[in-house]
């Protein structure tokens, strides 16, 4: 890789440490290229990234953020998973790593926090922003729902009344 290209790729990983909601740092070594191919699809469906990456130009790009910790996640053959979504990421590595024994998480960056192995999977059982999303939806309808109820509740008991009364005057 020349000077230039180098500068471009140092670009491009200042951009993904610094746009995305978690980096997931995965070593990789063994992994076939048809397996990585479905590895980066699965991320693609989620709407984040795959990018196998030199640890040097990494380092480089983290410009200290992180401290030595992050400095010390970019050893050997490294892949990074990234996403604005800061779960999709961790979710999708840490799901393909069980099925997979070759693709190691190693750790991850979050907002400037570095994240073990451990943390990554922590990170992995938490639901997902849409997930949440949902969750919160649910939770502010549940009221107007049950108020709606409510309201309606009297207006359906008075009118039985009517109903009863005029079939009973009826007969």
């Amino acid at each position: 890789m020349d000077r230039a290209g180098k500068a471009q790729a140092l670009e491009v990983l200042k951009g993904i440490f610094a746009d995305s909601g978690s980096v997931i740092v995965t070593h990789y070594s063994g992994l076939t290229v048809a397996e990585l191919s479905d590895l980066r699809t699965k991320l693609k469906a989620e709407g984040a990234s795959l990018k196998v990456i030199k640890n040097r130009l990494a380092k480089i790009a983290l410009d200290g953020k992180g401290g030595d910790e992050a400095q010390a996640l970019f050893q050997g053959p490294v892949a990074i998973a990234y996403s604005p979504d800061p779960v999709a990421p961790a979710k999708i590595a840490d799901a393909f790593a069980k099925t997979n024994e070759k693709l190691v998480l190693v750790g991850g960056i979050m907002e400037e926090k570095v994240l073990d192995a451990g943390g990554v999977k922590a990170l992995a059982k938490m639901p997902s922003l849409d997930q949440l999303r949902g969750k919160i939806i649910g939770v502010i309808q549940a009221p107007a729902t049950k108020v709606a109820g409510v309201l309606q509740a009297p207006a359906g008991q008075l009118a039985r009344v009517v109903s009863a009364y005029s079939k009973k005057d009826a007969a």
